[in-house]
């Protein structure tokens, strides 16, 4: 136990630093600016930016994860097929998978990786707030006075360190706590619902892949509205803003950057062709593809039938010629 406590601390320790930082920066921010550094809007607008920091910080990692998931996605029927001809021996069936993957450059894992990446810095920021602040002693950069102040914020009369399960009989606390939960599910679920309606191809629809994202639109919301129920408000903040940036990003690539296929990829096609309509401009034509000149292939000779014996008599030998005339006249 000691053991695995060491590896949390050592993981731990230095996004206690870095979220605290960030979190403690926006606060002081709100404070320069004239806004009261003990009320609770302070404080929510500071987990808010905390939140942006974070989800600019993961970009390059959300773009990879768009790349991926659009190689998966152009690669399943190639897939199937191997899964067609090695369905019998998994052990080839896997390597030959995992080649497809290096020549395709795609890499299954690049789809969870922001997702992995945000449960550390979220677990972090729980315990800052639920264990540090709420209760007032301080943590890396959050002062003994700053986790007092947050302790004491309340936004429209609702404590932020207030959650679901600890709401102390106050009924406004539960109710702000349940939209949140639910905004918070409702948010992962159209995420994951927006990838796979418009920017799935239909051969995507069907096999291994298909049914990993299927679970995942189920099971997301079902976990975090379970688990929301024990986080405090402010985190729930937190949580919340993060789906919205994920929602409006990924809204934002599929709409100008459609995967190949796909029914973004056509309300792309039609939204450009009325745009040069409007603008007087030919709309661009995919060119069709030439059809390859069909090879020529040199003319087969026609070999002569066999002639049997008897046709051979009739038509006076394979090769008849005229007989000659005997030499003087009638006989």
């Amino acid at each position: 136990m000691g053991f695995l406590g060491d590896i949390g601390g050592f993981i731990m320790t230095p996004l206690y630093y870095a979220i605290s930082a960030v979190l403690v920066a926006w606060h002081w921010l709100f404070e320069t600016i004239g806004l009261n550094g003990d009320s609770g809007l302070v404080w929510v607008l500071s987990i808010i930016g905390l939140t942006l920091t974070v989800r600019a910080a993961l970009i390059p990692l959300f773009v990879r994860q768009i790349k991926s998931s659009r190689n998966m996605q152009l690669i399943q029927p190639k897939v199937k097929e191997l899964q067609k001809k090695y369905g019998h021996d998994r052990e080839r069936l896997a390597q030959e998978t995992m080649k497809l993957y290096k020549e395709s450059g795609t890499n299954p894992f690049a789809s969870c990786l922001p997702l992995l990446i945000q449960m550390p810095i979220f677990l972090a920021l729980f315990r800052l707030l639920d264990h540090h602040a709420a209760k007032g002693d301080g943590k890396a950069f959050i002062t003994t006075d700053l986790a007092q102040s947050f302790q004491n914020a309340e936004l429209f009369g609702i404590p932020l360190k207030a959650t679901f399960l600890n709401a102390d009989g106050s009924v406004a606390v539960m109710i702000v706590a349940a939209i949140l939960v639910v905004a918070m599910t409702a948010t992962t679920f159209t995420t994951q619902r927006q990838l796979m309606s418009k920017n799935m191809p239909a051969d995507a629809l069907s096999g291994p892949y298909a049914q990993q994202q299927k679970l995942l639109l189920y099971v997301l919301p079902v976990v975090f509205a379970v688990g929301g129920i024990a986080f405090p408000i402010a985190v729930l903040f937190y949580w919340t803003t993060s789906n919205l940036w994920t929602m409006g990003q990924q809204f934002y690539v599929i709409r100008n950057n459609p995967a190949p296929g796909t029914a973004a990829e056509k309300a792309k096609l039609e939204r450009d062709r009325l745009k040069a309509e409007r603008h007087g401009k030919p709309a661009a034509v995919e060119a069709a593809p030439e059809p390859e000149p069909e090879e020529q292939r040199p003319q087969q000779r026609q070999q002569p039938k066999r002639q049997s014996k008897s046709q051979r008599k009739k038509s006076g030998g394979p090769n008849p010629s005229p007989k000659p005339k005997p030499e003087g006249g009638n006989q």
